[in-house]
């Protein structure tokens, strides 16, 4: 195979074009890989460790290019406590050194939505910019970036695009949500293969600095968290985890923690830290705005579940752009190092109930919230004969996956998490935002695709999935019935 590289050119009418040449590479399978836009050790107790090395500045190389209420109005808040002052001033710091910086970095899962918006926005600051991933992005290469089509478990490759690169963003994850959570091979080749080519590259190649993307899963199995922080909350043990993704970004992230002060080639030592957000969204965002619409108009999304009491953390794409080049500067001699070895919790700083939330979504579509609640026993057992049978009848059908086990976890327990240590050490001071404007922007993006909202009767397809559906809430609940009297 070869690695395809595309690069931003201007044309005679100043409009931005794209061209590719060809790179050789050794071959490897195509899978899409997406930035994740989830009782050992607790890194946050590590000691911290000096910086004992300082970021080459290499040029760019010529061989290898709700709270209890729902936040509402159009417009993002502004935090005015002393705390946020504060931040507010680390992180213009932060962005002067970045603009003095004008490195080379590589950004993993650069062609899907969370890692595309990174590279943009270092792009925009003067970095010079690559953006790797297994499948092309839906939007135009930024000036100052490059696009290369290839796959972190091809290590020959990585290699080979990694020269003179400063400091690497890890973001490419697979299994995160919907059918990929039980594609066991895949996730695991991904996510944990993929992390140790990384690391080894970064070794390798002299680079000293390792940002790794992971997920609030890693601590979160199933038992309520409420204000969890980084010391406070530890792994879930490997075999009580229900889904692969949530297990193998645990290992990945304790890979990446492991290699923290690790020495790299050509001398000084390889710093890392990882970052832990929660759900995604954002303008453009589809993996889960998409999904819940989708199901919406579906009428499959009609009833609620759960404890109506049960919150949770969103993060918005911009404020999750901002920590990671928040975390990037906070591995550098520059400041101390100070995040090297730590892992931080990363969301909005908001806690909100999902159906609640979601408001804004069934009012722009013209339906009402769901008015139906049922018993999560029922929802989680359809769950599981829902996962079984879209694995036995993916030869024939495909059943709708509208919950996996994990993920009516994430929607019925409460899990929280304090973002009080990414606010002190890295300046993180995110602000507010509201989901209906990702709804207005999503749905305007579908319009001008000719793709007109359908509020008409429902389709044969939409009846029979609403069907089966029905029928394995039936099963769930004579399932649960006979367990009752056998016990």
């Amino acid at each position: 195979m070869s690695i395809d590289l595309y690069t931003p050119s201007v044309g005679d009418s100043g409009a931005s074009m794209c061209q590719m040449q060809q790179l050789p590479c050794h071959s490897a399978p195509l899978l899409r890989l997406q930035a994740c836009g989830h009782h050992t050790l607790s890194h946050s107790n590590l000691p911290r460790k000096p910086c004992l090395s300082d970021p080459s500045v290499v040029a760019s190389s010529g061989a290898v290019p709700a709270l209890r209420h729902r936040v509402s109005g159009a417009t993002a808040g502004t935090c005015n406590s002393p705390c946020c002052v504060a931040s507010r001033l680390g992180q213009e710091v932060g962005t002067a050194a970045w603009d003095s910086c004008k490195g080379k970095v590589l950004v993993t899962g650069g062609g899907g939505y969370f890692g595309f918006r990174l590279g943009k926005e270092l792009a925009s600051e003067g970095m010079t910019v690559i953006l790797l991933d297994v499948s092309k992005p839906l939007w135009d290469i930024p000036d100052g970036a490059i696009f290369l089509q290839s796959d972190i478990r091809d290590y020959s490759s990585l290699h080979k695009v990694c020269e003179g690169v400063d400091c690497i963003f890890h973001t490419a994850s697979y299994g995160m949500s919907g059918p990929e959570q039980l594609r066991k091979e895949q996730v695991e080749s991904v996510n944990v293969g993929g992390t140790n080519n990384v690391i080894n590259v970064c070794k390798e190649r002299g680079i000293p600095r390792l940002v790794y993307t992971s997920t609030i899963n890693v601590v979160f199995a199933g038992k309520p968290i409420v204000d969890g922080d980084e010391a406070s909350v530890p792994y879930v043990p490997s075999d009580l985890h229900i889904d692969h993704y949530s297990r193998t970004k645990a290992v990945a992230e304790q890979m990446v923690l492991s290699a923290n002060g690790s020495p790299v080639k050509g001398g000084g030592k390889l710093e890392t830290c990882v970052l832990r957000p929660c759900g995604i969204y954002g303008p453009g965002e589809r993996r889960h705005l998409h999904r819940v619409m989708m199901n919406v108009e579906r009428r499959l999304f009609s009833f609620r579940f759960g404890d109506p009491a049960a919150r949770m953390n969103w993060v918005h794409i911009d404020n999750l752009v901002l920590a990671h080049k928040l975390a990037a500067e906070a591995l550098t001699k520059k400041k101390g190092c100070i995040a090297s070895g730590q892992v931080y919790f990363i969301n909005d700083g908001l806690s909100v109930n999902l159906f609640e939330w979601l408001t804004p979504l069934f009012e722009k579509l013209g339906y009402s919230r769901p008015s139906i609640t049922l018993p999560v026993s029922l929802v989680y057992s359809a769950a599981i004969l829902v996962e079984y049978l879209h694995v036995i009848l993916s030869p024939v059908i495909e059943v709708p996956l509208l919950f996996t086990r994990s993920e009516v976890r994430n929607i019925t327990v409460s899990h929280t998490f304090k973002i009080d240590k990414a606010r002190q050490e890295l300046g993180y001071c995110p602000q507010l935002y509201s989901l209906a404007d990702s709804v207005e922007h999503y749905l305007k993006i579908r319009q001008s695709r000719d793709t007109p909202i359908s509020l008409s009767l429902p389709s044969v397809r939409q009846l029979a999935e609403r069907g089966v559906l029905l029928l394995l809430m039936g099963l769930g609940l004579v399932l649960l019935i006979i367990y009752g009297i056998l016990s």
